[in-house]
């Protein structure tokens, strides 16, 4: 997997000119910065810099492949004019990887669809700091905030712990575009750009209120995907009174379960109906409306939410329907607060640039999130050492320190030190 990702950084765009010096080349710009993310140190060049002067090798050239450090600067430089779709590609290739071996077997949901939630992220912000691509809010105090979001479709699942970063969508100013840039826009972009790789494995697409709008509705089913977006009833006036008709009519589908968690009691309530407009227009789009409230014992409600859907509704799969539009939370839990809480420092400023840094580095930072979680399927030793500590958490600590002090002839010489150190005793199962 590291070679699949060396292969697409050996084929970067290099604009410097060819009579310039190059002491670095950038495959090793990218490798290095890759590094840093992977091995979530932020401090691993300088440690391989160390190393290589005290002991004649390195981490950073026998795991990852670089053939010489660039320095900090050294790799903003060389990075800032590469744009970052240049490594959507092996993002794309190793979900296409997981998909065609069977891994996502398990996130079948809903009519076997596979869901792809889709949600737009803040990863900088700065009222000084700015670049070319980033967007502009007017603040109160009429001092201009600078920032820069990603859409980040995530493969998702109820009952699954793991999201599935696909390539992301980066909210920016458009050329020959006067219109301020926006999550829905870049979501169009992407659907315009992968729609059609993903039509295939037949998905199902989730997002909050803002996507369950008429436009992109017809942009999924031109895609002849299947939506599930969250309904809001103030933003969706028409669909509402349609439903409070039904209602009165008493037309709507209702089904009642009771569960338990752990000794809590609590009652699902499900109701739904069918064709009804997202807006008053005689062309608009027709969708399916559900909704589920939870209450407690004391009948206090402790959830509500309502989706519109493509997916015909019954008594048997309401609650599996709403399972899967709850699921679009993951891309909050698993997805972008990984990224921002659980090293991978997402939001954290390791470079703007003046062109495409910030948000190449962001995408390598989602290369690593997304190799780290494929690994934990595909490699057998990889999984295996991981089950051994407690948490990612510890896993990354223990590879830091490894990875500072100690050199590796490569990957599965690390794996196997790994291993045995944290289970002397058990066979080797790599």
């Amino acid at each position: 997997m590291i070679e699949k990702v060396r292969d697409a950084f050996r084929a970067l765009p290099d604009g410097r000119k060819q009579s310039n010096a190059r002491l670095y080349e950038i495959e090793d710009a990218a490798l290095s910065a890759f590094a840093v993310f992977f091995s979530q140190s932020p401090s691993f060049l300088d440690s391989q810099v160390r190393m290589q002067k005290q002991l004649g090798r390195n981490n950073a050239s026998s795991l990852f492949g670089v053939h010489e450090i660039p320095c900090d600067n050294q790799i903003r430089n060389l990075l800032d004019p590469v744009p970052p779709e240049t490594v959507y590609p092996v993002m794309a290739e190793i979900g296409d990887a997981l998909y065609q071996q069977g891994y996502l077997a398990g996130f079948r949901s809903i009519n076997d669809t596979l869901l792809i939630a889709l949600d737009g992220t803040d990863f900088f912000s700065s009222e000084k700091i700015s670049c070319a691509r980033c967007s502009e809010t007017r603040l109160k105090n009429d001092r201009v905030l600078y920032r820069h979001i990603a859409v980040t479709p995530v493969l998702v699942a109820p009952g699954q712990a793991n999201a599935i970063p696909l390539p992301p969508e980066f909210v920016q100013p458009q050329d020959g575009q006067d219109k301020q840039d926006c999550e829905l826009a870049a979501s169009a972009r992407w659907l315009a750009r992968w729609g059609e790789h993903y039509r295939p494995w037949r998905i199902t697409y989730l997002g909050d209120d803002l996507y369950c709008h008429q436009s992109h509705c017809l942009r999924v089913r031109a895609q002849q995907a299947d939506f599930l977006f969250t309904c809001k009833p103030e933003s969706h006036a028409t669909l509402y009174e349609w439903v409070g008709d039904f209602e009165r009519n008493e037309q709507l589908g209702r089904v009642v379960q009771a569960r338990r968690v752990g000794k809590k009691p609590f009652i699902d309530t499900y109701r739904y109906v069918h064709q009804v407009p997202l807006r008053d227009t005689d062309d608009a789009v027709m969708a399916n409306w559900l909704e589920l409230v939870t209450t407690d014992a004391r009948g206090a409600i402790v959830f509500k939410n309502a989706w519109a859907t493509s997916h015909a509704i019954t008594d048997d799969n309401v609650a599996a329907l709403a399972a899967a539009g709850r699921a679009r939370w993951k891309i909050e839990n698993e997805n972008n607060n990984t990224l921002k809480t659980k090293g991978y420092h997402f939001d954290h400023n390791f470079g703007h640039g003046k062109h495409f840094l910030a948000n190449l580095f962001a995408t390598l930072i989602l290369l690593a999130f997304l190799v780290h979680t494929a690994l934990d399927w595909m490699d057998t030793r990889y999984a295996k050492v991981r089950g051994l500590l407690p948490s990612r958490r510890t896993f990354f600590e223990h590879l830091r320190a490894l990875l500072q002090y100690l050199p590796f002839d490569d990957w599965d010489h690390l794996m196997r030190f790994m291993q045995q150190g944290l289970a002397p005793n058990a066979p080797d199962t790599g």
